[in-house]
């Protein structure tokens, strides 16, 4: 909306002083055109913005044009700026509104806070794109429509119907109510009910959805943490899961324990290696996890799993026993 541009506009004069129109366009993604088309609504209205001819000119407001927010402390305004670097709102299409806000709460942030609490944002980082082995964490795409449709009628209580493609079935239409939104680590899920059966959606997997005049079916107040909590104890609990007992050199227990759905039972072995007792979701897993670990795990069971292991070693000793595997 214009509205909101012209009042981003603003704000950034505010923080960075004299910005040209070239600059101008790129943080408001728009044309120098409409850029200069602004600058003239908003000294028709009053705001006092001027322009500096010549190489490093540019657009500034005049000096004292400010407002100033309080009641917030250092700490409050630091949590806000550090909050507004999560990615969690790319995930649920706030991305550009969680911008424009955090825009306006360092401009509206008395004068003594503004700099401090700004400068110790920029030592904060949260969830960073890549992890210190250079492995890139890749956020689902979900596009803007789709999840700008799902987050109105989760916050205006009324059903929705979704085109989902879930996991080897061909995409259909469903009428759910909605829950609530999570993400989790980049990825986002909507809680629904469907015929007052709990459901969980990948938005990922979402490819249409559409607002629905109908009033959701769904209680007045909800423990989004308790339902996401015995939603996942349900999916961990379901399906081909399998049990394995394992040893394991301690120094890659966290690796087993964090890809596993669950430890039944752990003790330790006269050598010092651990004897895990793991659900894994199925068998597919259970055989991913534990090949992932090479010689630090063991499976002792069940037997199916070892001769698995062992063929897929035996494949790959024969592939680079002698010429280039075809």
């Amino acid at each position: 909306m214009r509205a909101d541009r012209l009042v981003s506009l603003v704000l950034l004069l505010r923080q960075h002083g004299r910005l040209s129109a070239a600059a101008l366009a790129r943080e408001l993604e728009v044309s120098t055109r409409t850029v200069l088309r602004d600058i003239e609504a908003l000294s028709a209205a009053g705001v006092p913005v001027y322009a500096e001819r010549g190489r490093h000119g540019g657009f500034e407001l005049l000096p004292g044009f400010r407002t100033e927010l309080t009641g917030l402390n250092h700490d409050e305004a630091l949590a806000l700026l550090v909050a507004g670097s999560r990615r969690g709102a790319q995930t649920f299409g706030l991305g550009s509104a969680l911008a424009s806000a955090m825009l306006k709460v360092v401009d509206a942030l008395p004068e003594s806070y503004r700099a401090t609490a700004a400068g110790a944002a920029q030592r904060v980082l949260i969830d960073p794109e890549t992890d210190l082995l250079a492995r890139r964490l890749v956020a689902e795409e979900v596009p803007d429509a789709m999840v700008t449709e799902v987050r109105r009628a989760v916050f205006s209580g009324h059903k929705l119907r979704i085109h989902y493609a879930a996991v080897g079935q061909a995409p259909r239409w469903r009428t759910v109510d909605p829950i609530g939104l999570v993400t989790v680590r980049d990825q986002g899920y909507l809680l629904a009910t469907r015929s007052g059966e709990d459901r969980t959606y990948r938005l990922s997997r979402i490819l249409a959805a559409e607002e629905l005049a109908e009033p959701a079916q769904r209680p007045d107040r909800v423990d989004l943490g308790r339902a996401w909590q015995e939603r996942g104890t349900r999916f961990r609990t379901g399906g081909d899961q399998v049990t394995v007992l394992v040893r394991v050199n301690p120094a890659r227990r966290h690796e087993v324990v964090g890809t596993a759905l669950a430890v039944r039972a752990e003790e330790t072995d006269a050598d010092g290696r651990l004897r895990l007792e793991v659900t894994f979701q199925d068998p597919r897993h259970a055989e991913w996890a534990l090949w992932h670990l090479a010689t630090d795990a063991e499976a002792l069971a069940p037997q199916w799993l070892r001769d698995s292991l062992r063929d897929r070693a035996a494949a790959i000793a024969t592939c680079y026993g002698g010429s280039p595997c075809e």
